[in-house]
């Protein structure tokens, strides 16, 4: 299930819902994260910085730059950019140390309701916070609503193999997603 216009890609180089990605250069900001940025030829620069609430950040030599919405490595290649002309040696790393994600976690579990937690957080560790489903939740055919440009998308997640430590790629919620958890139907 692709949905244009949320900023990650995939190995078959399709846009899907972002979060289907690495952490963290493929974590798209919002207003309220807190990303560290690093100079390795002008530490004197290094600083960490809260993304505003109109998605900019105010940065030293360059003025004020459009964050949110934009991935961690996004951020990171036009800084780089940016500070050509700044620095001898442009050589900016962007990461995130913070940022809290509320979710709606529903249906089939033990604390159905709102989770507060650190970005990047998965679905499946999302779920668990709500303390993982109940006794007939369904893992098979989770479902995570998302709204994506003013549209409400859905996409569906098969989480059963986790319990059983089976690897998966993960996919990271962002704030204001809706998980729910079907019954499993006997």
């Amino acid at each position: 299930l692709a949905f244009a216009g949320t900023g990650c890609q995939t190995d078959a180089n399709t846009t899907t819902l972002s979060g289907q990605a690495e952490v963290p250069k493929h974590v798209i900001l919002a207003s309220g994260d807190v990303v560290k940025l690093t100079f390795s030829s002008a530490p004197e620069l290094n600083q960490s910085q809260k993304v505003r609430v109109d998605g900019k950040l105010s940065l030293p030599l360059v003025g004020e730059v459009d964050a949110a919405g934009k991935t961690v490595g996004q951020l990171q290649s036009e800084l780089i950019q940016l500070y050509k002309s700044q620095l001898k040696t442009p050589e900016v790393t962007v990461s995130l140390e913070g940022s809290v994600t509320t979710v709606t976690v529903s249906g089939a579990v033990a604390k159905p309701g709102k989770v507060a937690f650190e970005r990047p957080t998965t679905v499946f560790q999302a779920i668990m916070n709500a303390g993982g489903p109940s006794e007939y939740g369904n893992l098979r055919h989770v479902r995570l609503h998302r709204i994506v440009n003013g549209v409400q998308r859905s996409q569906v997640f098969d989480l059963h193999g986790m319990l059983r430590g089976e690897e998966a790629k993960p996919f990271y919620v962002r704030d204001g997603d809706i998980i729910y958890v079907p019954q499993s139907t006997f």
